[in-house]
């Protein structure tokens, strides 16, 4: 493993554990050439999925831009990381078991919506307003309004 401080070729590996929800070994990496230390984890990958885009464009599903776009949309809310993580992870092993090596980006947007509709309804507009692609406050207010009884007031 490469240190992504210097680039020196040849890291050392000095703990190895799982993660919480066994879904990956963490790595405590020690390079030699410059003292820094960092984590790596090691994460199951059953095929290589490609995103197909809404114009159609083809790219390789990243777990960290789907990690970063629920990340965004739960900022400064009351949500521990632990569940993030098993968010990210459940919709990534979906797509990995759905047989689909091509998934379409609106099926992993719907994933991550019907997510985060049971985990905070603030984050769930949040990524709805981008995901739905808002231009106005009516927007906000009328995708609220599909909400009803489940919005709280306070």
């Amino acid at each position: 493993m490469r240190c992504p401080f210097c680039a020196h070729e040849d890291t050392q590996v000095k703990d190895s554990r799982p993660t919480e929800d066994n879904s990956a070994i963490r790595r405590r990496r020690f390079c030699p050439a410059c003292g820094s230390r960092f984590t790596t984890f090691e994460r199951v990958q059953l095929r290589e999925l490609t995103v197909i885009k809404k114009n159609g464009q083809r790219i390789i599903f990243e777990r960290e831009k789907l990690a970063r776009s629920i990340r965004i949309a739960v900022r400064k809310r009351p949500v521990e990381e632990e569940r993030i993580e098993r968010i990210i992870n459940s919709i990534q092993r979906r797509l990995e078991s759905s047989g689909e090596s091509e998934i379409p980006s609106q099926m992993i947007g719907e994933m991550v919506m019907e997510a985060l509709r049971g985990l905070d309804q603030v984050a769930y507009v949040r990524f709805a307003s981008v995901y739905k692609n808002f231009r106005e406050a009516k927007d906000f207010e009328t995708f609220v309004e599909t909400l009803g009884g489940n919005a709280r007031q306070d």
